[in-house]
């Protein structure tokens, strides 16, 4: 589990923890219970209040029967990967966290220096398998053929995906697409039969003070309901470039993450992310989940593309505080302080420049969505690139419009792993080149030092004086492409060799990688 440190400006200290679950749990769990004491109840005053007062919402006697409803959609999510060593094992102890054990250092090379390295780094012996670790997770399922959403950080270097459904039953998962920048991932499943599901609900329509329920999979026990609250709206706690955070009060521990926040709809109006607590990261009544009108366009782009595009500006921006208003005598027609995002800095050759903005300039509305320094990124990032916005901007003391066409993003895109799901068929042998070739698994990945992300096939075998040999082609190399066609199971490598050797070809031209990198490698079919 990733904690995570959120200082304030009077250097408090809490732990923000991403609510996943490691599978290794320590026992002994201690739980205390503390009673609970009358609160003195302040006179009621007589004097009528100048607040309307809205007609009075009955609190639920009981959410059994929204739960009953709700738990056969709510999945629980595992994952195993393969612990790859770090890039610093061969530094030794000195280097260890320095909030795990401390020892003294040791003479280099000697036995102890040795010894306390290989234990504290639990550094495998050379000829011992790779180790794997598990993690749980949960999830829910918004279409009954299979689609499942979850938190990026639930499936994030995982090999490995499986989801069990409340009835027991558990089913291999695909990852269709995933998004670290919001934290959230697309699964896919092949069920016999159609799933219940949930739809996503407006969670800019719910209120502090609503009535909320959280389902997932803490600790690992299955179908846990909690309830609660919203706390809070539009959270910021810099966990990230998009945050918007629904806050609630609802038990969220460790495992929940992924799980969806109810409405007494029974829609889900958030997914529980994160969590303020204490060392051990355990949930002290502040949750936190994406709002899901923040996910709804990410999931969609998830399920189409497998990644997400996000439009860009090419600039930088801060807030407008009260004091930045009042010093640049920036108001609105009421006279109070004006709200925006007030430009520090352009790219000269980015859509901003293009556009004719200039550092000092106040955006104040994209399209007809009013902004500020905090909800700017993800009114951006959900328009896709390519796409004209209009936006309101205050310049030397009046307000004018201006079109943008928004640009690409220059961060990368998170792609999916492309062997959560194996192929049917895992090898194919083509005698005609002399080579076998088979589906990236994760050992291939850990034994030949593979990305998570790494796309074709493996050359598994390469048959001595065969015409693959001739060019060079070796064991470990991958093959992601046969002339123009991206290959990425052994059956597509197959049919494509097919295809060329049916038009009478003389050779093949693979496209190869190595430790060299990428080169295109002519290979002549045998007897050629």
């Amino acid at each position: 589990m990733k904690n995570l440190f959120v200082r304030s400006s009077a250097r408090r200290t809490a732990c923000l923890a991403v609510s996943g679950l490691a599978v290794t749990l320590a026992a002994g769990w201690g739980v205390s219970a503390v009673p609970a004491f009358a609160q003195t109840v302040p006179p009621v005053s007589s004097q009528p209040s100048s607040v309307p007062t809205p007609t009075p919402r009955s609190v639920p006697s009981s959410f059994a029967d929204l739960a009953n409803r709700l738990l056969p959609s709510v999945v629980n999510v595992s994952t195993s990967a393969v612990l790859k060593p770090a890039k610093n094992d061969d530094k030794g102890p000195d280097s260890s966290n320095p909030d795990g054990p401390q020892v003294p250092p040791f003479q280099p090379g000697s036995p102890l220096e040795k010894f306390f390295h290989d234990y504290l780094k639990h550094k495998p012996a050379p000829n011992q398998p790779p180790r794997r670790q598990q993690a749980l997770g949960s999830g829910f399922i918004i279409d009954a053929s299979g689609i499942i959403v979850t938190n990026n950080h639930v499936i994030e270097d995982a090999d490995q995906v499986s989801v069990t459904l409340q009835d027991g039953t558990e089913m291999p998962a695909r990852i269709v697409g995933r998004d670290s920048q919001v934290d959230l991932a697309v699964l896919e499943v092949k069920p016999k039969h159609p799933l219940p599901t949930v739809p996503l609900g407006r969670s800019d329509k719910a209120r502090i003070g609503d009535w909320v329920l959280a389902i997932g999979n803490p600790f690992g026990l299955n179908g846990t309901v909690t309830a609660g609250i919203i706390s809070s709206r539009g959270r910021n706690v810099e966990h990230g470039l998009y945050d918007d955070y629904i806050q609630t009060d609802a038990a969220i521990n460790r495992g929940n993450s992924g799980g969806p926040l109810f409405n007494l709809s029974g829609e889900v109006i958030g997914i529980n992310t994160l969590i303020y607590g204490g060392a051990g990261g355990d949930s002290i009544g502040i949750g936190f989940a994406i709002p899901a009108d923040d996910a709804r366009g990410i999931i969609d782009q998830l399920r189409r593309t497998g990644h997400v595009s996000r439009g860009w500006m090419g600039l930088k921006f801060q807030d407008v505080t009260n004091d930045i208003a009042e010093t640049l005598d920036f108001h609105k027609a009421d006279g109070s302080n004006g709200k925006g995002t007030l430009i520090s800095e352009i790219d000269p050759k980015g859509p901003a420049a293009k556009a004719g903005l200039e550092v000092g300039d106040i955006i104040t509305r994209v399209g007809d969505q009013d902004v500020t320094g905090q909800t700017m990124p993800r009114i951006i990032a959900s328009i896709l690139p390519g796409t004209q916005a209009q936006l309101t901007v205050w310049h030397k003391g009046a307000l004018k419009t201006l079109p943008i066409t928004l640009g690409q993003s220059p961060t990368a895109p998170d792609m999916p792993p492309s062997d959560t799901h194996q192929p049917e068929h895992r090898h194919a042998a083509l005698g005609e080149l002399g080579v076998t070739v088979s589906s990236i698994d994760a050992d291939a990945r850990t034994q030949y030092a593979l990305t998570d992300d790494q796309r074709g096939v493996l050359v598994s075998r390469v048959e001595a004086g065969s015409p693959a040999a001739s060019r060079g082609i070796a064991e470990g190399n991958v093959i992601t492409q046969v002339g123009q066609d991206q290959i990425n199971t052994p059956d597509d490598f197959a049919k494509a060799v097919q295809r060329l050797h049916d038009h009478k070809k003389t050779e093949v031209l693979l496209l190869v990688q190595d430790d060299d990198g990428l080169r295109w490698v002519p290979v002549p079919f045998l007897g050629n």
